[in-house]
C-alpha cells in the first residue's frame, strides 16, 4: 500500500514510469472487466487503453485518502458505460479463454475430452445468460461474482447505495437461475 502511494505521488507530478508501475498489477483485471462486458476482444483492448488514458490525464484529481482501486474502477464502469452507450449492439457470448488473454486453455491431463467439452458448454451457456442481463445488473454480477469485489467496493464503484446494489445483484441472480433452469443442462436442482 505504501508503494502504490508512493507511486501515486510520483505518476501525479508526470513520472510515466511510476504511472506505468502502478497500473501494471491493474491492466489484466480491468481488460477482463471490460472484456465480459463487451465480449469483443478489440472493443475491451480499446476500452482499456481508453481507460489507462483517462486514469492518466485525471490523476492529479484523486484524492489519496480513498482507495485507488475503487477510483480507477468508477473510471472503467463509467467509461464501459458510456461506449456501451455509443455502441448499442447486441452482445456476443462471452469467450472465457479470450478474457484471459488470448490463448485457449486446455482441460488438465486428466481431465476426460467429453468433461472438458461439457465444461466449455457450460461456460457458453452461463455467459449467454448473462449477456441477457439489464446493463446495471450485469455489471454488478460481474463485479461481484467474476471479479470478486465486495459489495461496499461495487457501491464505490458504481456510486450507487448498498441497498441498490445487493438489489440489483440479487434480481440478476434470480434471472441468470431462471435463464438456466430453462436449458437442457441444468435442472431445478443444480441451479
Amino acid at each position: 500500500m505504501k508503494v502504490e502511494k508512493d507511486l501515486i505521488r510520483r505518476a501525479k507530478k508526470g513520472d510515466f514510469i511510476a504511472f506505468e508501475d502502478l497500473i501494471c498489477g491493474y491492466e489484466k483485471k480491468v481488460y477482463n472487466t471490460v472484456f465480459r462486458f463487451f465480449n469483443n476482444e478489440q472493443d475491451a483492448m480499446d476500452i482499456t487503453q481508453e481507460i489507462f488514458i483517462k486514469v492518466f490525464t485525471s490523476l492529479k484529481s484523486f484524492r489519496e485518502n480513498s482507495s485507488f482501486s475503487t477510483w480507477l474502477y468508477r473510471i472503467s464502469v463509467n467509461t464501459c458505460i458510456d461506449f456501451f452507450r455509443k455502441k448499442k449492439e447486441d452482445m456476443l457470448p462471452i469467450n472465457e479463454e479470450m478474457a484471459v488473454g488470448g490463448e485457449v486453455k486446455l482441460g488438465s491431463q486428466t481431465e476426460l475430452p467429453e468433461v472438458f467439452v461439457q465444461n466449455q458448454e457450460l461456460k457458453q451457456i452461463l455467459a449467454q445468460a448473462i449477456n441477457t442481463l439489464p446493463e446495471e445488473q450485469r455489471m454488478c454480477v460481474i463485479l461481484r461474482d467474476i471479479q470478486g469485489f465486495s459489495y461496499t467496493e461495487i457501491s464505490e464503484i458504481l456510486s450507487c447505495s448498498l441497498g441498490t446494489i445487493k438489489s440489483r445483484i440479487s434480481r440478476g441472480r434470480r434471472a441468470l437461475k431462471d435463464k438456466l433452469k430453462e436449458t437442457e443442462l441444468f435442472s431445478a436442482n443444480d441451479v
